[in-house]
């Protein structure tokens, strides 16, 4: 399966944000490669959204979020998680989806733990060369199964606090979906015979 490449990326943070839903996150880790599909993600749009890292310029910590679309923004929140974002948009404008579930990992924290991902993968490019992309997993998801909601955790961003900019996948779909697809991996039954 083919990797989403750079022109997926270069595209407004909330459009890229929505259409990741149902993606693969793919990553290379040392029990092997594994694929979860994107749940959750949150938009942040360029230095005018007060939610957003850059709207205060670039730093140091931020800087890869000024850099070209389709690269990993990894940053330490409260000094306790890595948060994994992939930048968007064009270079010079800081914009990022971060990435809040994918798989059974609920939460940015919980995600990259579970992935084993730090500060080492910001600025790599989302490939399989950096062992952390994504793929389309074929999963058409109608508009009508995303959730639109604040972001969380922002009360500090005046008037942005409250933009629909946080997209999760309805939980009742994926549930439906994914035993529907456990019930075509199982075998048929057995047909009884006569004794």
């Amino acid at each position: 399966m083919a990797a989403l490449g750079v022109s997926f990326f270069d595209r407004p943070a909330d459009r890229v944000a929505r259409d990741l839903l149902g993606s693969h996150l793919v990553a290379r880790t040392p029990r092997g490669t594994r694929r979860l599909i994107v749940t959750e993600t949150e938009a942040y749009l360029g230095a005018h959204d007060l939610a957003c890292h850059g709207s205060r310029g670039m730093t140091a910590r931020n800087a890869t979020m000024f850099g070209p679309p389709g690269r990993w923004y990894v940053y330490l929140c409260y000094g306790l998680h890595w948060m994994l974002n992939i930048v968007t948009g064009p270079e010079g404008r800081p914009a990022a989806v971060l990435l809040r579930g994918a798989g059974g990992a609920v939460g940015p924290g919980r995600l990259t733990r579970a992935l084993g991902i730090d500060r080492q993968l910001d600025g790599a490019t989302a490939s399989r060369r950096a062992g952390l992309w994504f793929e389309p997993s074929g999963l058409v998801v109608p508009r009508r199964r995303i959730d639109r909601t604040p972001r969380i955790g922002i009360g500090y961003a005046g008037e942005w606090a409250d933009k629909p900019l946080r997209f999760v996948l309805d939980a009742a779909w994926l549930s439906e979906l994914t035993e529907r697809a456990s019930r075509m991996d199982r075998p048929p039954p057995r047909a009884k015979t006569a004794r």
